[in-house]
């Protein structure tokens, strides 16, 4: 299949299946390249934040977190299968074809949070978004301050990035904290919702100059948001995702428009400043 001209913002690119790995379940984690080398090269400018457009033969397309960084060689998509356009996904092996479109949105403007702290707080599959920003932060250890990552799931089993957690536990370079809501036999850390890790011995929360990412489901956004609020954070200085279909990624079909704003376009990160401002109940 030939690269599509630069100006057809709709035509997807081919794309190829490298493997497949089960994260959890109904989740599944797909390494994939360009066919055409070209387009993998130029796909290389996204943004930690940003989201591609998944195309399966037959079956459709939806819009994915791109939870790989920019710092790094591979791309991927970490996607749990919710229904017939993610299971057609989920039922592909290494050597499948399928395609891609974009990147598109915002982003998390990580220059704009150089000399700045950095606090993440994810509960569950809101790891996916977040990791491209945790990567690329450590990558440039240097341009920022103290970095917190504070990380939680319903159980053991449920616990995104495994590898990755292992990694961030054992970096001189970040303070790391895990939770779970129910624990098991032979889970030996701390057992509570992720808003706990807050009150542990020890813990600090730096507010001032700090950016806290805060990505999860709705029931933990609000309560992790009442807890940094009241610990003294502006809701600009907030920042997260929301979802919604973005069917076509730039801005023409409107399944996307929140008030005045357009997810696939003006977000899909944004600050709960201006989450409050379009009046959307997370």
């Amino acid at each position: 299949m030939a690269s599509p001209t630069p100006d057809n913002i709709y035509q997807p690119k081919l794309a190829v299946v490298d493997r497949v790995v089960d994260d959890i379940a109904e989740v599944k984690t797909f390494y994939w390249h360009f066919e055409d080398p070209a387009d993998q090269q130029a796909f290389k400018r996204f943004r930690p934040g940003q989201f591609a457009q998944v195309s399966l033969f037959g079956a459709g397309e939806f819009p994915a977190s791109l939870p790989p960084s920019p710092t790094e060689d591979d791309f991927f998509f970490t996607v749990r299968k919710v229904g017939s356009v993610t299971g057609a996904l989920h039922a592909l092996q290494a050597g499948d074809p399928f395609a891609v479109r974009g990147p598109y949105g915002n982003g998390f403007p990580m220059a704009e949070y150089q000399g700045k702290n950095l606090v993440f707080v994810a509960g569950g599959i809101g790891l996916i978004p977040l990791r491209s920003c945790i990567v690329y932060a450590l990558k440039h250890r240097d341009q920022y301050r103290k970095i917190q990552i504070y990380y939680g799931s319903k159980t053991p089993q449920e616990l995104m990035y495994l590898t990755n957690l292992r990694q961030w536990e054992q970096s001189a370079g970040v303070e790391f904290n895990l939770t779970v809501d129910r624990g098991d036999p032979d889970w030996k850390g701390n057992v509570g919702v992720v808003g706990s890790l807050f009150k542990k011995p020890g813990v600090q929360v730096p507010v001032a100059d700090t950016i806290a990412f805060v990505c999860g489901p709705p029931i933990m956004f609000r309560f992790v948001i009442k807890d940094l609020t009241t610990m003294g954070f502006a809701d600009r200085n907030i920042v997260s995702t929301l979802e919604r279909y973005m069917k076509c990624g730039v801005g023409k079909c409107g399944h996307c428009c929140i008030g005045v704003a357009y997810v696939c376009m003006d977000g899909p990160v944004f600050t709960f400043e201006q989450i409050k401002k379009l009046g959307e109940d997370i």
